[in-house]
């Protein structure tokens, strides 16, 4: 590692050569070496794109860079020191931009820590891209940018309220991608994700899922009851005003989340800052997804009952008619039951319970280079 940080490890970047696909770009990738943005590299990998990882590895896990993937061990503000100099350039098609801190509760008790690097990092990006000529972007956003929303399903319309410093981190920078955008004409889409779950199979066999440290998200705490790991799952609050008395989110496949990425590749627009939510439009409860685990898995998942947590609303629930109407996007694995299935597969095999992956040797991990959560505002 050299004085700014700068690993540079495995891969080659070629230009373009005869012989090459039609249509295959080049793309920068920041935070690839986590849930979603492992994902999404994978899954340009697949579609026949040369993929360049760049990753600081503070959340990622190393071996969740997809094989065929240049991996850069490095932070975003890198591209714009003296050593960083040339890692970004004009060969790259476009920026997909994962890379920030996404805990909640850490935000709130160290939120300089996210100014810094959630706003701070973007800034420095964007002024990379300015320099090395990248004019398209898409930026990982979130559904905690609306806070406690005041209606569902909630639309991009809707006001923006976050309640946490990570929220209001990411609502920043979708500001700033916005006056980038006006100002320079850079073609951009943020998509707020809302409850991301589920494993991805990529075409070399490799498996991709959820590995946090400390895991908070309710799809892999119930599987790890169900695993033996936990005595139980806790749940907060059985008094809301729902048909079960619990909260209920909308959860969305992380596959389908990786295929909108790729459409808003070809749906950012010169000059436009087009913002798009992510989900199914559709809600299950805290008793649904454990009663699904249960169905699935075939073990049984003991319940404790636990205080309301302080900032969970009753409902999230996304509406996505805009990614339909402008990106063509429309979820292929809304039901729970599929999320959960591919989420034990891949909780089972990391856990020694299953068949490993095709590949034999790739141990796919996740760090949240966007975390998703079962808990209001931190999708």
């Amino acid at each position: 590692m050299n004085g700014s940080g700068i690993v540079h490890t495995s891969g080659t970047r070629d230009g373009s050569a005869a012989g090459e696909p039609r249509g295959r770009r080049t793309y920068l990738v920041t935070g690839g070496a986590g849930y979603v943005g492992s994902v999404v590299a994978a899954r340009l990998l697949d579609a026949g794109h040369r993929v360049t990882v760049l990753d600081d590895l503070s959340t990622g896990h190393r071996e969740a860079v997809p094989a065929g993937a240049r991996f850069i061990e490095g932070r975003v503000q890198d591209l714009t020191s003296p050593a960083g100099a040339g890692l970004l350039d004009g060969s790259y098609d476009a920026v997909l931009h994962f890379a920030a801190f996404s805990q909640v509760g850490e935000s709130v008790a160290d939120p300089e820590k996210y100014w810094r690097n959630n706003v701070g990092g973007t800034m420095e990006l964007l002024a990379a891209m300015r320099a090395a000529g990248v004019r398209r972007l898409v930026f990982s956003s979130t559904a905690a940018t609306y806070g406690d929303p005041e209606s569902v399903p909630v639309a991009e319309t809707d006001r923006t309220a976050p309640t946490s410093p990570y929220g209001a981190s990411k609502l920043a920078v979708d500001h700033m991608i916005g006056g980038e955008c006006a100002a320079h004409g850079l073609a951009a889409v943020s998509l707020r994700y809302f409850n991301v779950a589920g494993a991805h199979r990529a075409a070399d066999g490799a498996l991709y899922g959820e590995l946090h440290d400390p895991e908070s998200h309710l799809i892999p705490l119930v599987l790890r009851v169900a695993l033996g790991l936990r005595e139980s799952v806790s749940v907060y609050g059985d008094d809301y005003p729902t048909p079960d008395g619990t909260c209920v989110r909308d959860y969305i496949h992380v596959s389908d989340l990786a295929e909108a990425h790729l459409l808003a590749l070809d749906g950012a627009a010169p000059g436009e800052h087009l913002i798009c939510n992510l989900g199914n439009g559709n809600g299950f409860s805290v008793r649904d997804v454990i009663e699904t685990v249960r169905e699935v898995t075939g073990h049984p998942v003991p319940e404790t009952a636990a205080p309301r947590r302080p900032g969970d609303p009753s409902v999230l629930v996304a509406s996505a008619e805009r990614a339909h109407d402008r990106l063509g996007w429309k979820p292929a694995r809304p039901g729970l039951a599929d999320i959960v299935r591919d989420a034990w597969e891949f909780a089972r095999w990391r856990n020694g319970g299953g068949h490993s992956d095709a590949a034999g040797s790739r141990t796919p991990g996740s760090g949240p280079a966007e975390d998703t959560s079962g808990r209001a505002a931190q999708a």
